[in-house]
């Protein structure tokens, strides 16, 4: 598999550690303690993948962690080897912080295995207390049941935990060293592309890069870009893809022959787009090594608007088809591009893209319909989970076509990692959508948007990265399920904005408190003009993961049974967890400051 990024993959570190009294005790537990650190490391490859489909890689320290220096030995092979998530197995009583992880950087979890022979719970107790009062968080994972000592079996509690905590953890080390690439700059007075370097520096140990809007046209007239490639991808977008109804005014109508240029341009910028982020080995082959090496970009914003799309054919091809599953050539992991450049969209995309391997659905928070509005402009109330009133969601780029709702598992809509998704559903995602030639009145020049309506009935996640002056950045979630309305609702509703976007219908799960007392709640709190769709419940491991980042979540409707956070959480209090998380965040501070 090609390498799309410059760093190595992260791999896992399971750290055995041991009492370290000789002559009878240790001798004992060797064999118990490293055979819990192999289970632990199977259950691990055969569960998770990286999101290039490829299984995780986990590494094993050579020798079981009795104090300082088998401490230090592991140290030095988890850094030799690229280990970026830490996990301390153990079956017994253990020294402390002689046997702890002490890198500050990498995302740390305990499991002491509940058993009555050897303590293991003390052994846990103990060097969470270690990371505490040394300001180094870590997670702590107990089984609720007691096991027999030798039992090899993972409970299934403690695999939920170690699921939550490794994906999360990847995440932070996937993130870590990668860059932000701006093409342009502040779209529209949009606070998300105010790019804040610090934020991406001291927070996820990111770099950002900058190039302006022109770097995009001089590749464009140069034709800096693979040729071989964009004959293919044109080919490929006329076969495949239906141009829908231009539903400018006649006066603004491009010719045809002016649109097939602005779509022919719009492919090119998708190229382009990716070589920008990721680079592309054949541009050096035409004598432009510079461009051939890229931004090793996770995730890229396009400015766009206006001073780009007031002259030029818009960017919502090639933010859709980047962020999809799927291309010319054929299914791979999306590139994650924000559309106008807005920066805290873009992390929350890299949040949910890395936690699930799945597309993300980039959309405006659009409009808050009640029922009561509903009826006064269809003549019924909506039904169903909609009955309450739903939000729209809808913009005009980035959204991925993955997004249509088309791939299935046992005839239910839902969205998969690439190496899931079948020819068939390919098709079927392209065949719900609709190339429409762009609003003139938004894009003066030109360009083309995808037009679809997401499937109904999937369990999905909402969510929004916000920086706040003074306080940092915060999180909100909302956990909820897309919807369909009847072609007679849908319509009237959809033609009261921009038709020629994708549109989903999407319903929060209600708890009857704060921001989620009803939709409309939900809606005025929501802290900006975007969010980010990602498939599935996730809300608890979005959580975890901001906890990784010391980023406090503000706004959220997941269940308190399935919040997990460092130990050093609890010190902060119990009794108001959301008060508590903004408090622990606060004294430990970004994780790379």
């Amino acid at each position: 598999m090609t390498k799309r990024y410059l760093n190595d993959l992260p791999k896992i570190g399971i750290r055995p550690a041991i009492d370290g009294r000789r002559n009878g005790v240790r001798e004992s537990l060797e064999k118990t303690t490293m055979a819990m650190a192999h289970a632990t490391a199977q259950f691990l490859t055969e569960t998770l993948r990286y999101f290039n489909g490829q299984p995780v890689e986990v590494v094993i320290a050579d020798t079981c962690i009795g104090g300082v220096a088998e401490a230090n030995m592991a140290a030095e092979k988890f850094r030799k080897e690229g280990v970026g998530v830490s996990i301390t197995v153990t079956p017994c009583w253990c020294y402390g912080s002689e046997t702890m992880d002490m890198d500050p950087h990498t995302p740390k979890a305990i499991w002491g295995f509940n058993g009555t022979e050897r303590p293991g719970a003390v052994y846990l107790a103990a060097v969470l207390a270690a990371h505490n009062q040394k300001g180094l968080p870590a997670f702590g994972i107990y089984g609720e049941d007691v096991q027999d000592a030798g039992d090899q079996t993972i409970p299934q509690d403690v695999q939920e935990k170690l699921l939550r905590f490794t994906k999360a953890a990847l995440v932070v080390a996937m993130m870590r060293g990668k860059s932000y690439l701006s093409i342009g700059s502040v779209s529209m007075g949009i606070a998300g592309s105010i790019v804040k370097d610090d934020f991406f520096q001291e927070y996820l140990g990111m770099r950002n890069e900058s190039i302006d809007s022109t770097e995009l046209l001089r590749r464009l007239e140069l034709g800096i870009y693979d040729e071989e490639e964009f004959t293919h991808a044109y080919k490929w977008v006329k076969k495949n893809f239906t141009v829908g109804k231009d539903q400018n005014k006649e006066t603004y109508k491009r010719s045809e022959d002016k649109k097939e240029e602005d779509l022919k341009t719009s492919i090119k910028m998708a190229i382009i787009g990716r070589d920008l982020m990721i680079g592309n080995k054949k541009l050096a082959d035409k004598g432009f090594i510079e461009e051939s090496m890229g931004r090793n970009a996770l995730i890229a914003g396009f400015q766009g608007q206006r001073q780009w799309t007031d002259h030029y054919p818009n960017g919502d091809f090639m933010e859709t088809i980047l962020n999809s599953s799927f291309d010319w050539n054929g299914k791979r992991a999306p590139f994650l591009m924000a559309t106008e450049n807005d920066s805290l969209n873009g992390v929350t995309m890299a949040f949910g893209h890395l936690l699930t391997n799945t597309a993300q659905i980039f959309a405006d928070v659009r409009t808050y319909w009640s029922p009561k509005a509903v009826e006064r402009v269809t003549g019924s109330a909506p039904t169903g989970k909609a009955s309450a009133g739903f939000i729209h969601l809808l913009n005009s780029g980035a959204a991925a076509l993955d997004g249509t709702g088309q791939q299935n598992i046992d005839g239910k809509p839902v969205l998969k990692p690439f190496w899931e998704i079948t020819d068939e559903e390919v098709a079927s995602c392209i065949e719900a959508t609709q190339l429409r030639p762009a609003s003139t009145e938004y894009f003066r020049g030109g360009g083309f948007s995808t037009d679809f309506t997401t499937k109904g009935d999937m369990p999905v996640t909402i969510a929004r990265l916000n920086i706040v002056k003074g306080l940092g950045p915060v999180l909100q979630i909302a956990e909820g399920f897309t919807v369909e309305l009847d072609d007679h609702a849908h319509l009237l509703l959809d033609e009261r904005t921009d038709p020629t976007w994708p549109t989903t219908w999407f319903v929060p799960n209600l708890t009857g408190e704060g921001a989620f007392t009803d939709v409309y709640s939900v809606m005025a709190n929501w802290g900006a003009n975007h969010c980010v769709m990602s498939y599935g419940h996730v809300g608890a491991d979005f959580i975890t993961l901001a906890s990784m980042f010391r980023i406090p979540v503000n706004m959220h409707n997941v269940p308190a049974k399935d919040i997990y956070r460092p130990s050093a959480w609890g010190m902060f209090g119990t009794s108001q967890i959301e008060q508590a998380d903004y408090g622990a965040c606060k004294v430990f501070g970004p994780l790379y400051k």
